[in-house]
């Protein structure tokens, strides 16, 4: 008896056995066709992920507004019509950030493959054998002819040497905003800014009241930029082509940085010292000055933002009318390979295609870079509705390069800190300058022997 009931356990462990080995068997099976096509779609997925071309895009933002969406918005667009070319976009921060993040990448070896970067850091850039010579992707888009559709002074600070290493994207000149309704209050004639240096002045004069400045002019980041307008408008710009010589220490730049800081230290008209670049539209806005220079990319920030009747006008002129040009420009790194490449140079072209080089100015502010994205149904309505957009791009006639030499940061800082020196009275404006140009020809000795 008790032996049956021994055997008849025995059987039973030996079903639970086999059933639970066959349960194994089965599970196991079942885990490893799941791993299968697990790996099997890892592998498509790596394929199809190989198939493409990813490309790492630095941007900086130097304006008002929310500009990543739209950033992003045109890249999602981009791969939309290129599904095989992915585009990261990553905001690097203002342009002296970007440049800083992008230079640490060049020396790491891992550059962004597609950057926009000021205009100014060609010879930088070229200095470090960091970016493309463009001429072989434009040719192909018909040479000469494609680049005829940019304005010419946005291409002055791409060239050099016979060679195109950038492409305008977000470009400006410098304008005057003014609030028209303290003109009107002002006894000044609302529908026009001032137009010379000496109607500049008056109008300052008869603004500042009330704690309102008559003008203000932003110093931090860019006293180089602005002291560069009153140097043209005085007939002479601060470098030689070639990036090589600078003309601080020039009776015309001398004159342009009086006038300047006399407006602050003896007119009393707009404030002393270095003043914040981005102050200086919150200050317009407020409405604590009645004038404003600053760049046209921040047009579309201040129509959006403005509770108030304003102007844009032409900077005021001397000789001359004149801005330097500013912004960024898109730059093709070296380091990357020859597919990295032409999907950079197909995302730049695509960023700057007419009609969307009009849709970019129209959310910015920053003039078209193409003379074809103002004969577009869509720029010229907006144009048509609000003609002030149409300013900075008229102004282009009278525009130059922005100030650009080989160890750009040092020349520049040589030049801002002696201006901002100049502003908070702490010395005259003709020892500034040679000061200046002293530092900024041994930041450029190396390149001139």
């Amino acid at each position: 008896m008790r032996f049956k009931r021994l055997k008849w356990i025995s059987l039973i462990l030996s079903i639970l056995m086999v059933t639970a080995c066959g349960s194994a068997a089965s599970s196991n099976k079942n885990n490893t066709a799941s791993r299968n096509k697990e790996d099997v779609s890892a592998t498509k997925t790596a394929s199809a992920s190989g198939d493409k071309v990813e490309l790492t895009f630095y941007y900086p933002i130097s304006v008002g507004g929310p500009l990543t969406p739209t950033i992003e918005g045109m890249a999602k667009d981009f791969m939309e019509e290129h599904p095989d070319i992915v585009v990261k976009p990553v905001y690097t921060g203002s342009y002296a950030d970007t440049a800083v993040k992008t230079q640490a990448g060049v020396q790491a070896k891992t550059p962004p493959d597609v950057a926009v970067l000021q205009s100014t850091e060609l010879f930088s850039l070229l200095d470090m054998d960091a970016i493309l010579p463009l001429d072989d992707f434009i040719a192909k888009e018909g040479g000469d002819s494609y680049l005829s559709d940019f304005y010419p002074a946005f291409l002055s600070n791409s060239q050099t040497g016979g060679k195109t290493y950038s492409i305008p994207f977000q470009r400006s000149t410098i304008v005057l905003y003014y609030n028209k309704e303290m003109f009107k209050k002002a006894g000044l004639d609302p529908e026009r800014g001032p137009k010379s240096w000496d109607e500049m002045r008056e109008y300052a004069k008869k603004l500042t009241k009330d704690g309102v400045w008559g003008l203000e002019i932003p110093v931090t980041g860019f006293a180089y930029w602005m002291l560069q307008t009153f140097s043209l408008q005085n007939g002479t710009n601060l470098m030689t082509e070639d990036g090589k010589k600078v003309m601080f220490d020039n009776p015309q730049v001398k004159e342009g940085l009086e006038y300047w800081s006399n407006l602050a230290l003896k007119d009393k008209v707009m404030p002393e010292g270095a003043t914040d670049w981005g102050t200086v539209p919150s200050d317009f806005l407020e409405g604590k000055t009645a004038m404003m220079y600053h760049t046209t990319g921040n047009l579309s920030n201040v129509k959006a933002n403005a509770k108030f009747d304003f102007g844009v006008s032409f900077l005021p002129m001397n000789k001359s009318y004149g801005s330097p040009t500013g912004g960024g420009n898109f730059y093709i790194f070296k380091g990357i390979d020859q597919k990295k490449q032409e999907a950079a140079w197909e995302f730049v072209k695509f960023m700057t295609e007419s009609k969307r080089a009009a849709q970019w100015s129209i959310d910015t502010g920053y003039v078209a870079v193409k003379k074809s994205s103002y004969e577009t149904d869509l720029m010229k309505k907006y144009t048509t509705d609000f003609p002030a957009a149409l300013v900075a791009r008229d102004q282009l006639e009278y525009a130059a390069a922005e100030l650009s030499t080989h160890n750009n940061g040092k020349v520049m800082k040589a030049l801002s800190d002696q201006v901002q020196a100049v502003l908070t009275g702490g010395i005259a404006p003709a020892d500034a300058l040679k000061k200046a140009q002293e530092e900024a020809d041994r930041a450029l000795a190396p390149f001139n022997k």
